[in-house]
């Protein structure tokens, strides 16, 4: 299916059946090909498939109709907007696949139709093998009972009393003691009659049904069949045989899956069941590794890129990874009906569809709402994928029994900008925590186990260190080797810096009064280092009246007498004329001199 004329008159119908879909923004990116209220199909979203069953280049509209839900259940296959193949099916379809079972050409993949305990496989749009669930083990005291009745032993009232009974105890009954449970009382003899003569069996019904490459990883490569059944078990079937390959068992009965991986190389299967909780499934695994507890019970799971996205009853959107992490949770304004993965790769797009019960269909992009689409009825059914020659048509069933196709316009972008306002982007931006590393992780086991000493150890080594800064601090003060000054009656301030590469330096020594109103008077500097390594040109400045606030600079030039690339300290004092203990110090550390170069 294109967009040339000869494509859109094949898809098209009338004007007015166009034009009666409600105009929105979702549709300015997508063409409305084809819309039927009255098509009369009743199916979800498990049940419908695209794929080039005829292996002409053109993909075809598979679709499981459930009919009334008591008759009438067929398998479709549509061409276009035309009914091609028609088959009619015994019990009420569950799921619906496409998947290849050899390697001959040309490569036409095979329809597998979960239908009951069956699976009915068409291949070339006739029947071509049906596969049966094995039988379970019956519960021999359901077995006796039936038995008896068989006999004349005891009449259908015990019968009945004795299996509701069982079923309250929480036995699994067979298919014909739970449709013997629901008849009325003059009903059930007639039953009884009818089929105690038949041999008791347990047979399971399927509640699920995906696909996984057996050994290769191409589109076209052989798929094996993955069943969840109504007895919470998973089966792996083999394409060629039609063998069970493999067993995998649950706590609850699994009613979605999303399935990824190679059979004989390593896969991973995720299954959401009726207890809410989402199992993983790892090669060689025989039982289900709870993964996630949902808060309320799914209605869909799709995988997107390297995690899932599940649909709740409680109106959210919530994806989590593979490890059972929760990334993100959508509030939707509605009841979710259906939810499919939109991967249309000629641009890279990758978005999730989710229809909603107000009769619109929301695509997001992550947990971005990027387009809205308004539909006429309730869609209960999705799929999105190559639909004749066009790769970017969706396929929706509706409530009512219609059939909606839309072709996405090649000029459409989905910007990863939510339409509707919400919190803003740096929220979501993931810090950059590192990994636990083995290191980190033996590091805290290690403080566990020694907490108390290590405790004790640190609160010595704070107090040494607060003994020795206390003692640092007090022999500061007294020699008054400290930049600032902490006399009340001379509040100041020094510091110095040295300029120059040598051998003559520039001294400039900054001095404040940090008073309030109190001036500084009759104050000197001075100056201490080695006579043989520096030679000071003005040793002793006399200081003016320091006004408060204001910073007061002194200079003098200081030369260095060696030549042997050696540095010390120089002392600059404060003090007051006629005393000997300096008021303020500061240490310089004088930079390596240059040699003397003679011209």
């Amino acid at each position: 299916m294109s967009e040339t004329a000869g494509s859109k008159q094949s898809l098209m119908t009338s004007t007015e059946e166009s034009e009666s879909i409600k105009s929105h923004e979702g549709n300015k990116k997508w063409l409305n090909a084809y819309y039927d209220p009255v098509s009369s199909l009743y199916t979800f979203t498990q049940c419908i498939a695209l794929t080039d069953i005829s292996g002409d280049g053109e993909s075809k509209l598979v679709i499981a109709d459930l009919g009334s839900g008591s008759f009438d259940m067929k398998l479709k296959v549509y061409k276009g907007t035309t009914l091609v193949s028609e088959n009619a099916l015994i019990d009420l379809p569950t799921g619906v696949v496409t998947f290849y079972m050899d390697t001959n050409e040309p490569r036409t993949p095979a329809v597998a139709v979960a239908s009951g305990p069956f699976i009915y496989v068409y291949k070339n749009l006739r029947p071509y093998f049906k596969f049966t669930l094995p039988t379970l083990e019956v519960n021999q005291v359901e077995q006796d009972v039936w038995n008896q009745a068989k006999e004349g032993e005891i009449d259908v009232t015990i019968l009945r009393d004795m299996l509701d009974g069982m079923r309250c105890d929480g036995a699994r009954l067979t298919t014909r003691s739970l449709k013997f449970l629901q008849l009325e009382p003059h009903e059930l003899e007639s039953f009884a009659n009818a089929h105690k003569i038949a041999t008791l069996k347990r047979q399971t019904v399927i509640t699920c049904l995906s696909t996984m490459n057996k050994s290769m990883a191409e589109d076209d490569a052989i798929s094996c069949l993955i069943l969840g059944t109504e007895d919470s078990a998973i089966y792996v079937l083999d394409p060629e045989a039609f063998t069970v390959l493999a067993t995998m068992s649950l706590p609850s009965i699994p009613v979605f899956l999303s399935v990824s991986g190679i059979y004989d190389v390593e896969f991973r299967l995720i299954v959401a069941c009726r207890n809410g909780g989402i199992y993983t499934f790892k090669r060689g695994s025989k039982t289900g590794k709870l993964c996630i507890e949902l808060d309320s019970h799914p209605v869909g799971l799709v995988k997107y890129g390297k995690n899932f996205i599940v649909g709740c009853m409680d109106q959210t959107l919530k994806c989590f990874t593979t490890k059972g992490k929760k990334l993100w949770t959508v509030k939707l304004g509605a009841n979710i009906m259906t939810i499919e993965c939109m991967d249309y790769k000629p641009k890279g797009l990758k978005a999730v569809l989710v229809a909603l019960d107000n009769c619109e269909v929301h695509i997001y992009k992550d947990k971005y709402l990027v387009n809205t689409i308004k539909t006429e009825d309730v869609v209960t059914g999705l799929k999105f994928g190559k639909f004749g020659r066009e790769d970017g048509t969706m396929i929706m069933t509706t409530k009512g029994g219609g059939l909606i196709v839309k072709i996405l316009k090649r000029t459409a972008t989905f910007e990863e900008k939510d339409i509707c306002s919400g919190p803003p982007v740096s929220q979501s931006i993931k810090l950059n925590v590192p990994k636990k590393t083995k290191l980190f992780v033996d590091q805290t086991m290690r403080e566990r186990e020694n907490a108390v000493a290590m405790h004790r150890a640190f609160q010595h080594d704070l107090y040494r260190l607060r003994l020795n800064t206390a003692r640092g601090y007090v022999k500061a003060l007294e020699t008054s080797n400290t930049p600032i000054s902490t006399d009340a009656a001379e509040p100041l301030k020094l510091s110095a810096q040295v300029q120059g590469i040598g051998p003559s330096f520039k001294l400039t020594v900054n001095l404040q009064n940090t008073s309030l109103n109190i001036p500084s008077m009759h104050l000197l500097i001075t100056f201490q280092c080695d006579d043989k390594l520096y030679n000071i040109l003005k040793p002793n400045i006399s200081v003016p009246m320091l006004v408060p606030g204001l910073s007061y600079a002194f200079q003098t030039f200081i030369e260095c007498l060696s030549d042997k690339g050696i540095s010390d300290a120089i002392k600059v004092f404060v003090l007051r004329q006629g005393k000997s203990v300096p008021i303020i110090t500061a240490v310089i550390n004088m930079p390596v001199s240059e040699s003397i170069v003679v011209v």
